[in-house]
């Protein structure tokens, strides 16, 4: 085992907002922001927040992931076996079993791929190796056990590599309740020539949303992915700047506003549903909420909960936006000076 693949569970709590735009559209009814009925707080997928850390690390990092969109020279999008084809280049199979091929790329994968070590993957492989032999031990075979011996050769030329990922999100939720504000407005073309009138267009956007997000870095999934200490660094910083660095037309006002990483001494432990401990105050009505100006962050709940569990605690990463206030016990106060109270070593995060 590698030396600095990590060997401590930790945990992730990450808040950013979004001024009128669309943070998760839902496709399945008219790409409107997802918002849950029952509560009417808007709603991210982990698979967007994975999708921000993916497109950071590869577009600004320069570092290779597995899933991302490669199209061929007719502009056809690649599949997922394919894409596992990549990493067999240069490989010479006339020698090597399914199983064999499987693990070279199986090796490769991780060995290349950051997206697989942080977040797994399920791949569909269909790899050609080594063909059934029949010579002389073949033809003494029956009949029988040679058909057997093949089809199962040809069965095996399938399969599926899958990782667990090490780290989980659940899905993201707003702190507040959101106003869903419908917009419509004039297209730049006609539907059709001859026609004197442009076209209109209609959609849904969110005049604020306050999203949090809650993970977690199982170490013993990190040992099958090979996990790094430098992967959660990368991690860390693609959360913060890939969603300040997401610039397009819905989510152009998107920014990170909160992230505290615990990391614990003892094995299988986490103390859990730190999401739930933090809490909005404000003197208006959630729905008018449009600025970090108009609420407070309570984070006593959370700093009481990780003061309780102390000697578990090994270290605690933090960055907070300057335009958050946060408050704890009743007072407006630092989060630095807050979060040095608990006695386990704390260290703010600069990128």
């Amino acid at each position: 085992m590698s030396e600095d693949i990590i060997r401590n569970r930790s945990e992730i709590l990450f808040l950013y907002d979004v001024q009128f735009g669309n943070p998760n559209g839902d496709p399945s009814d008219e790409n409107k922001p997802r918002i849950d009925e029952e509560t009417s707080k808007n709603l991210v997928t982990d698979v967007r927040l994975k999708r921000t850390v993916r497109d950071y690390l590869n577009n600004f990092k320069r570092l290779e992931i597995f899933c991302r969109e490669i199209t061929d020279e007719k502009g056809c999008i690649q599949t997922s076996k394919l894409r596992a084809l990549d990493f067999l280049k240069g490989v010479d199979n006339s020698n090597k079993s399914f199983n064999e091929l499987k693990q070279i790329a199986s090796e490769k994968i991780l060995d290349s791929c950051i997206d697989v070590r942080l977040f797994g993957a399920t791949i569909p492989v269909e790899f050609v190796g080594r063909k059934t032999q029949k010579g002389s031990k073949k033809k003494a075979q029956t009949e029988e056990a040679e058909a057997e011996s093949q089809t199962e050769e040809a069965q095996a030329k399938k399969g599926t590599i899958t990782f667990t990922g090490p780290v989980q999100f659940k899905i993201g939720q707003s702190l507040h309740r959101v106003e869903l504000l419908h917009i419509k407005g004039t297209g730049a073309f006609a539907s059709k020539e001859g026609v004197t009138q442009r076209t209109f267009r209609e959609e849904d956007i969110l005049p604020y949303s306050l999203i949090a997000f809650y993970g977690v870095v199982n170490e013993n999934a990190a040992n099958t992915t090979r996990l790094r200490e430098a992967d959660i660094a990368l991690l860390m910083e693609s959360i913060w700047d890939g969603t300040k660095n997401l610039i397009s037309r819905s989510k152009m006002v998107q920014m990170p506003r909160f992230l505290v990483r615990v990391e614990y001494k003892e094995s299988n432990y986490h103390a859990g549903d730190l999401d739930k401990k933090i809490g909005l105050i404000t003197d208006l009505v959630d729905e008018q909420i449009r600025h970090p100006r108009d609420f407070k962050l309570d984070v006593t709940g959370l700093v009481n909960l990780l003061k309780e569990k102390k000697e578990k605690i090994n270290r605690i990463e933090f960055k907070v936006d300057p335009d958050l206030s946060i408050v704890y016990d009743e007072e407006e106060k630092l989060l630095s000076d807050v979060l040095s109270g608990i006695g386990a070593s704390v260290e703010e995060l600069k990128f």
